[in-house]
């Protein structure tokens, strides 16, 4: 079995993690707050100091963090994963950060004799749990080959999307979709509140009818039960969003819509909701 290695055990990476010991990898774990390793290493995971550390020995490292900073800092810090990596691993990077961040990356990972895959997911923390993320993946069919054991022990599926980059292009557009309905459930649950109708009956026609969605329904529970443990930060959903802008405008495209939901979600940030929930964007709504 391969030697892998995960840099990064928040809201996603420690299930994800966890399901790679499931499937009997060897699995060293690297996180800032190493206490967050505890129960993996229980399970048999060996906890590294350093990414570098870490990195060292593994075949295929893992990255899941929350944005470029984070992930630069990683992989390419003073004791960064790049430093430890031996030529010919495969590293694949799971945030959800820039496509500019992915290249600049892949052109570092290839210097040190190393191949990239970006391989954004989709799904939150329960199917990060599961074992059932969406893998969104660019690079090469000679890496992905090599990863596909290692990413079928965290997914239910695997798309390849092209080369390098091409994972981190359509996970942004996806969260910016998300984001905006997000967004505009906060505004459009209000209403009803507001309005007098039977919320139950009203959210049953939208969860059934054309708006329906799985995240519809998901995130309209949160928000009327008010219950904000996160599945989704609501601070990464904001960042994810501004990421989004900025690579739609080098395509020439503005997300205008995206501006106006991230204004919610910004809003939702100053009132203390940052390190909640995505669902709880509604509450700065119900104040107004």
């Amino acid at each position: 079995m391969k030697n892998v290695a995960i840099l990064g055990l928040g809201t996603m990476g420690g299930g994800m993690a966890a399901n790679l010991l499931k499937a009997g990898f060897a699995l060293t774990v690297y996180n800032r707050t190493s206490a967050k390793a505890d129960a993996l290493v229980k399970e048999g995971a060996q906890l590294a100091s350093t990414p570098a550390e870490a990195a060292k020995g593994a075949s295929i490292v893992i990255s899941m963090l929350a944005d470029d900073g984070a992930s630069r800092e990683v992989w390419v810090g003073e004791q960064g994963a790049l430093k430890g990596v031996k030529a010919g691993a495969i590293l694949i990077d799971s945030s959800t950060v820039s496509p500019a961040w992915i290249a600049e990356l892949a052109q570092l990972t290839s210097e040190h004799g190393a191949e990239l895959l970006d391989a954004p997911v989709t799904g939150s923390r329960m199917q990060a749990a599961a074992g059932q993320l969406t893998f969104l993946v660019g690079g090469s069919d000679r890496a992905l080959e090599a990863a596909t054991p290692v990413l079928k022990a965290m997914s239910k599926e695997i798309v390849h999307l092209g080369p390098v980059g091409s994972g981190a292009k359509m996970k942004l557009i996806n969260n910016f979709l998300c984001g905006v309905q997000v967004a505009s459930l906060a505004e459009g649950l209000t209403w009803i509140e507001r309005s007098g109708l039977d919320r139950d009956k009203a959210l049953s026609i939208l969860k059934t009818g054309a708006p329906g969605s799985p995240l519809l329904e998901a995130i309209a529970d949160r928000m009327v039960t008010r219950n904000y443990a996160v599945n989704f930060l609501l601070s990464l959903m904001t960042k994810d969003m501004a990421y989004a802008e900025s690579e739609a405008a080098g395509c020439g495209v503005q997300l205008n819509t995206s501006q106006a939901a991230r204004g919610h979600f910004e809003a939702a940030i100053a009132k203390g909701f940052g390190e909640s929930d995505i669902a709880s964007v509604i509450e700065p709504v119900r104040e107004v």
